[in-house]
This record gives C-alpha cells, structure tokens and sequence, in this order.
C-alpha cells in the first residue's frame, strides 16, 4: 500500500499552524516562483519555498530558535514530502 500524497500548499500549512499553534496572525506565502532554477525548486513554482508569519501566545516566554522550532516541529510533514525552504518570521 502506497501512502497517499501530501500537498504542499499555502493553505494546507496554513491549516495545520492554525490547528497546532493558534495563532493570532498568520501568513503562509508560496514564493516557490522566485528560486526557479535554484537548489529544491521543482520547476512548477510552487510548493518548495515558503515564507511564514506568525503570532501565537505559544511564543509567550520562548526565545526565536524556540519558537522557530514549534514551527518546524508543526510543519515536519511538509518538509517530509519535498517543501525545500521554510523562512520563519515570528511576531
């Protein structure tokens, strides 16, 4: 039995932040466009560099490399299945 795909979207990474770490904003941008040609692109332009936004009480007390990391950790499913590049900016 073969695992079925994942799709590697905005809104689906959006969808699993909300869900793991409430946040009070949140952004996900799909700037695969932008690294054709580059290292992890898959020459769709879509679904290999992302950037993120977000504000989430999760942060409360944590320094950036922390709240980077809960991130990552609510994002790993996506990086499994091919998202090559994920920049982190926590508010």
């Amino acid at each position: 039995m073969t695992a079925t795909p994942i799709a590697i979207t905005a809104e689906a990474m959006e969808a699993r932040l909300r869900e793991v770490l409430a946040p009070t904003q949140l952004q996900v941008l799909d700037e695969s466009w932008q690294h054709e040609g580059h290292p992890g692109a898959n020459g769709t332009g879509f679904g290999t560099h992302f950037r993120v936004r977000i504000a989430s009480p999760r942060f409360a007390g944590q320094r950036k490399v922390a709240q980077h990391r809960l991130v990552y950790d609510a994002l790993q499913i996506f990086i499994d299945h091919g998202a090559h590049a994920i920049a982190i900016e926590t508010l």
